[in-house]
């Protein structure tokens, strides 16, 4: 749903009367449900052929409520399923044709589960090289690259885990600011010791003869892992002295 942008009461917006809408409306009407959400990323969001707004003769971008709904669905795809932009940008399309279309999920593999289930349609929790590379909207070099790199790996049968899409759909966009697979490598190394440090603060309760302690184990994991994140993020943000929305 549309969130109504902040401002003063008694002071219409366009978002308020369903006209167009300037970039920073937009960016304040989705803000309150994606706080990450940037101008930046929505420009991607339009380069990347995910929306369409209307240029004025002077080229300034003006969206209509349903481009913003659009985004809206775009960004909660990608928080909620993990799909990479061509899947989304496909599924949308067809839903605008009037096609049936089942969201292709592709979801991250919790605890003790096949996969996150949604109701739009079936989860992958697997996905084969192909589908990785069509997902991604790359091709075998760029793969072969990610792979020597360490960025992705398959599994022992040949498929990939479903992260593997979210990766490489990260590993992409960087590509489009210059940041080579190369430079990727600290950023790989420095998530493998911080994965290496929450597995030995866990590893006791992993052992556990008691199932309920192994099970606290992994729910321990998850919370560990979201705070090393959060605490990742923080000191990039402060090493290069901006702060993320």
């Amino acid at each position: 749903m549309l969130q109504t942008p902040r401002g003063g009461a008694g002071h219409g917006t366009a978002a308020e009367d369903g006209g167009p809408m300037s970039i920073g409306t937009v960016l304040n009407a989705l803000r309150d449900e994606f706080p990450e959400v940037t101008i930046s990323k929505i420009r991607f969001l339009e380069s990347e052929g995910l929306i369409e707004p209307q240029r004025t003769p002077s080229g300034y971008r003006k969206f209509s409520v349903q481009d913003v709904e659009r985004l809206g669905h775009v960004l909660r795809m990608q928080r909620d399923h993990y799909l990479p932009l061509k899947v989304i940008r496909e599924h949308l399309d067809a839903v605008e044709r009037g096609e049936a279309a089942p969201l292709p999920t592709v979801g991250r593999q919790r605890d003790g589960e096949a996969g996150v289930e949604a109701s739009e349609g079936p989860t992958v929790a697997r996905i084969g090289r192909s589908e990785l590379l069509a997902a991604a909207g790359i091709g075998e070099p760029e793969l072969a690259e990610w792979e020597s790199y360490g960025l992705v790996a398959p599994l022992e049968d040949g498929v990939y885990d479903a992260e593997a899409a979210t990766v490489a759909a990260l590993v992409a966009e960087l590509g489009r600011f210059g940041i080579e697979p190369r430079h990727l490598r600290v950023m790989k190394a420095a998530a493998d010791r911080e994965a290496g440090l929450v597995d030995q603060v866990v590893a006791p309760l992993k052992r556990h003869r008691n199932p309920q302690t192994r099970a606290h184990a992994k729910a321990r994991t998850k919370e560990i892992a979201g705070l090393t994140v959060r605490l990742h993020a923080a000191l990039v943000q402060t090493a290069l002295g901006v702060r993320l929305p």
